[in-house]
């Protein structure tokens, strides 16, 4: 018999140092009308140190507040940053060139990385206090700054969900990116959008990177089996941040899952009525039941379908299926809060592997989020992105 666990976290990915967290510096210069340089990671390739989004202040004063490289390469990005500081026009930078010489280029642990530096002041930048509030108040918003354009570099957009403000001076690259950033800021991503010079999407000659201040949705994965393992892989490929949730511990581990960023021994009810109770799921949240057992199935599905959750779905055959919703009726979930749940779960791809599988779950997640009906775009008329 196996033995149940309690709520033990078994692994996670590090936190890297983003322009988030270099924000409150950045604002306190700002406020007290200091111009700054922000260097930031918008491109990396290979074995790169950081992720895309690390940042790392130089104030007027010589001071220094974040990281690009973890060291690598810090001191040429400080000297960058001193130079920007001076005259005022940024620039974009690459740094690596392979893992054979990396030491060379100052990349000790290989890859490439392209950094963009950029003056901060208050001239420059007068949306940036709204920035920081909207942070502050939990209130999703992307920057999107031109990082390569042979007239625009240095320009920026600041999105929210219902408006935008500054811009680049063309309507046409605006709408581009604004629509683009949106997309991104729905699932807490940072990244570099490229388009044509005048905002011709396959196009090349601009590069905008996007900033989303907006922390990563949750994607819960309940039942440790292979199918987790194949949704948890397609989960952070998507930007989501993913959990694995079982009570067997001899099944949940952080070795068996390594596309999650944490793996959990818990009841899966328990664990989710505790995210809940912590405010640590929300509407974007999304929770793929797969254990296809009614004793660990029906509890949590319970709490799911009554957590207001942007999507639960729920793994097994039709006649699985018509079991656990007699067993939910039973257990009082009411006609309108069934009809939120997706089960079986995903689109009608003909699924067959774990892998396969995890794709059809996560086009339906994506067509639900984005409203659309998941049909062949070949049979469909008018815009593809509405």
């Amino acid at each position: 018999m196996l033995a149940f666990g309690g709520g033990v976290v078994l692994g996670w990915w590090p936190r890297e140092v983003r322009v988030r967290d270099v924000l409150e510096e950045l604002v306190r210069h700002h406020a007290g009308g200091r111009a700054v340089a922000l260097a930031t990671v918008v491109a990396t390739f290979s074995s790169a140190p950081r992720a895309a989004g690390a940042a790392m202040l130089v104030a007027e004063d010589g001071s220094v507040a974040g990281s690009v490289s973890g060291g690598c390469v810090e001191g040429a990005v400080y000297e960058s940053g001193r130079e920007v500081l001076e005259t005022g026009r940024p620039v974009l930078q690459r740094y690596g060139v392979s893992d054979d010489d990396a030491f060379a280029v100052g990349l000790t642990c290989g890859g490439i990385i392209d950094i963009f530096v950029e003056r901060v002041d208050p001239v420059g930048y007068p949306e940036l206090p709204a920035v920081v509030e909207s942070v502050r108040a939990g209130e999703p918003v992307a920057v999107a700054t031109v990082v390569a354009h042979p007239a625009l570099t240095g320009r920026r957009i600041v999105v929210r969900a219902g408006d935008h403000v500054g811009g680049t001076g063309n309507a046409r690259i605006d709408a581009a990116v604004v629509d683009d950033a949106r997309g991104l800021l729905a699932s807490g991503r940072n990244a570099t959008l490229h388009y044509g010079v005048d905002g011709e999407r396959r196009g090349e000659g601009l590069s905008v990177f996007v900033s989303s201040f907006e922390p990563p949705p949750r994607l819960l994965v309940f039942g440790a089996i292979d199918f987790a393992a194949a949704m948890a892989r397609m989960g952070a490929y998507l930007g989501y941040r993913v959990t694995v949730c079982d009570a067997r511990p001899v099944f949940a581990t952080a070795s068996r899952f390594p596309g999650a960023h944490e793996v959990v021994v818990d009841w899966p009810h328990r664990y989710l009525a505790a995210e809940s109770a912590a405010g640590r799921v929300d509407g974007r949240t999304v929770v793929t039941v797969l254990t296809h057992d009614p004793k660990f199935d029906v509890p949590v599905l319970e709490v799911a379908l009554r957590g207001g959750l942007g999507y639960v779905g729920a793994m097994g055959s039709r006649r699985t299926h018509e079991d656990r919703m007699a067993r939910l009726r039973a257990a009082g979930v009411s006609e309108v809060e069934l009809s939120a749940l997706a089960s079986p779960i995903g689109l009608d791809l003909g699924a067959r592997t774990p892998e396969e599988t995890a794709v059809s779950i996560a086009a339906e997640i994506i067509a639900l989020r984005w409203g659309r009906g998941g049909e062949r775009l070949t049979e469909g008329s008018g815009r593809i992105h509405g």
